[in-house]
């Protein structure tokens, strides 16, 4: 039996937990706001579905998302997520999450503040460039002809490794982009981040329905980023 925390419950973390649940995974639900006001969604997600404290759901994942605003990742509980897959959704908006000067300077990403938060942790970043109504209609069966693929960058191999085994439980492939240092090549901005999972001929991929988009596709979208 596997268990996936998170840390966060919104679009993605509601989404990414409804695709774990459909794949026999168990999920503990945690936000800011405290597990009473995720009882609509636990008994959406039925009896695999449970809520809880951040701490607790740290604690309970074999994989834990943490899926909240960047500024807010101070906040993220460190102990019990040490030596832990931690799976990073967040992207660095500058309008919501005012400026961080490490980030506006580009001397590091999003998902390398939050690593150096968790010291001890092993943090992977993925699921942070697909609209969430995308991510919940395309998974497929592995080797389905139309399966979809979601980059991943990190800097343990054995967590890569655990986050592209955990992508393939929830339908999707995993293109490898790097360390995590690599991670801005699908960040908003780019032509990796929502565009492949869409009609390429609308830039507003929200606004249509969702496309797969193969590994090659992805691979080529992160070679083709500029910073």
């Amino acid at each position: 039996m596997t268990t996936l925390g998170l840390i966060g419950s919104g679009n993605i973390g509601g989404t990414v937990a409804r695709l774990a649940v459909d794949a026999g995974i168990d999920v503990v639900l945690s936000n800011s706001r405290g597990p009473e006001t995720l009882a609509d969604l636990v008994a959406e997600l039925g009896p695999r579905a449970r809520a809880a404290t951040p701490a607790e759901a740290a604690e309970a994942g074999d994989w834990v998302v943490v899926t909240v605003p960047v500024k807010a990742y101070p906040l993220i509980p460190r102990e019990p997520l040490a030596g832990k897959v931690v799976l990073d959704t967040g992207n660095y908006y500058p309008q919501r999450d005012g400026d961080i000067p490490e980030l506006a300077a580009k001397e590091t990403t999003d998902s390398g503040l939050l690593q150096a938060h968790l010291e001890g942790a092993r943090v992977v970043k993925v699921f942070n460039n697909i609209f969430f109504k995308h991510l919940a209609v395309l998974p497929r069966p592995a080797g389905a002809a139309d399966r979809s693929a979601l980059a991943i960058a990190g800097d343990d191999a054995d967590a890569k490794a655990s986050a592209t085994h955990l992508l393939d439980l929830l339908g999707f492939d995993a293109v490898d982009a790097g360390p995590l240092a690599e991670g801005w090549r699908y960040q908003p901005g780019t032509p990796a981040y929502g565009l492949p999972y869409a009609d390429k001929s609308v830039a507003d991929f929200m606004s249509v329905p969702p496309s797969p988009a193969s590994a090659a596709d992805i691979e080529a979208a992160l070679a083709a980023a500029e910073r």
